[in-house]
């Protein structure tokens, strides 16, 4: 038996692994700041070209969001991550040194944030693939917490880090301090266990088969196939809410920038709050009862948010919010990975991203779209009502039956 009562942040495979995502996700907060305001302040871009920055970040999940599942499992994990940041650190390094040289521009700022979001593809699937082999089953939520923990915190408290950081050192040299934020997770990276391939390096790659392959677990699998679906249709649902969220609150609730800044940060906080309920929840309830309760959660903060008056009841709605998605995430991330067999791990999880990551842009695009017909706050119900349509595929399966983990589902 595992020894329950040891915190995984003494277990060092465990704790390397929480040091690397830690420092990635310092890295990636100032990014989301200082590549905007390069294009702003550096080179002269328009609204519509700074926009298409954060686009160009999901490209890579519709290029190669479904094989990168199939070139993980062949390759070491620890490898893959490793290259992973050492291609972003040398991506961001070209900013500043291009900005020296008097030849930065908006299309090499575009290949910058491309090759930026293939690496935070690669990196996310070895990511979720290699955890399963550094923690006991047992732990996986507990594990996934954690991690889960430092991505709200980040989310948090990193745009204010990453804005102090851009003051102090203006832009490009905040983007150089990033760059040593990924040095810094391949450096623990470096320091995890070797793990052998998923699938041996000799066997012939068929990407049309193996990702057929892939696919076909995940849809055909009992519990994985409405978590799937679930989290498709919240993604879809809430990338909306969060193209829109600094204009809902200007525009229909007339806050000024500071409470703006303030109310966001509040509902960030359930994300915090999400992540260390999750397993006590889960433990309390039982996995199935947890997930069904996680989704009224984010369900009814999605609710919330049209029929906010305020500060107040906005950011209530984003707390609700983040609080349902973050448990939601850390039990379904944790499920995923157990019932899935390790040679499968790499496909199961890019599935996941290609679904969920892949339709964020289409949901801020057509949330963009509908505000001048239908007004902002009639976005905000439709997202609301996707929903509540994502509460239909865990409803009708076996997941709310399920107790822990590791048991099949009473008939």
């Amino acid at each position: 038996m595992p020894d329950l009562s040891r915190s995984l942040y003494r277990v060092g495979a465990f704790r390397d692994l929480w040091l690397s995502q830690t420092a990635t996700l310092i890295g990636t907060n100032v990014t989301l700041l200082a590549l905007p305001l390069v294009g702003l302040f550096f080179l002269d871009a328009s609204a519509f070209e700074v926009g298409l920055l954060w686009a160009v970040e999901y490209i890579p999940i519709m290029l190669v969001g479904l094989p990168v599942g199939v070139w993980v499992e062949r390759l070491p994990l620890r490898m893959v991550m490793m290259v992973a940041d050492l291609g972003r650190a040398a991506a961001l390094l070209v900013v500043p040194v291009a900005l020296w040289l008097d030849v930065l521009t908006m299309p090499l700022l575009y290949v910058v944030t491309f090759v930026i979001g293939l690496g935070t593809l690669f990196f996310d699937v070895a990511q979720l693939s290699i955890l399963p082999a550094l923690v006991e089953e047992s732990r996986l939520v507990d594990a996934n917490g954690k991690l889960e923990l430092s991505r709200s915190v980040a989310q948090v408290g990193g745009p204010g880090i990453g804005g102090g950081l851009i003051q102090w050192l203006t832009a490009p040299l905040a983007i150089f301090a990033d760059m040593v934020t990924y040095l810094a997770s391949a450096y623990f990276v470096l320091r995890l266990p070797k793990q052998p391939r998923a699938t041996p390096a000799t066997e012939k790659i068929n990407l049309r088969r193996e990702i057929t392959e892939g696919m076909r677990f995940v849809f055909r699998h009992p519990l994985i196939r409405p978590l799937l679906l679930c989290a498709t249709l919240a993604e879809l649902a809430f990338a909306a809410v969060l193209a829109l969220q600094v204009v809902f609150a200007a525009d229909e609730l007339h806050l000024a920038p500071a409470v703006i800044g303030v109310a966001l940060a509040v509902g960030n906080g359930g994300g915090v709050v999400g992540a260390l309920l999750a397993e006590p929840v889960a433990r309390k309830l039982g996995t199935g009862t947890a997930f069904m309760v996680a989704i009224v959660l984010f369900t009814g903060g999605t609710i919330m948010l049209p029929l906010s008056q305020g500060p107040v009841t906005f950011a209530a709605g984003m707390f609700v919010v983040y609080l349902g998605a973050y448990i939601f995430n850390v039990l379904q991330v944790s499920l995923c990975q157990a019932v899935t067999p390790s040679n499968l791990l790499g496909r199961m999880n890019s599935v996941f991203r290609f679904a969920t990551w892949g339709v964020i842009p289409i949901g801020a695009a057509v949330g963009g779209l509908l505000v001048d017909p239908i007004g902002l706050r009639n976005v905000f119900w439709i997202a609301a009502a996707l929903n509540v349509l994502s509460f239909l595929p865990p409803l009708f399966s076996a997941i709310p039956r399920m107790r822990d983990y590791i048991e099949e589902p009473a008939d």
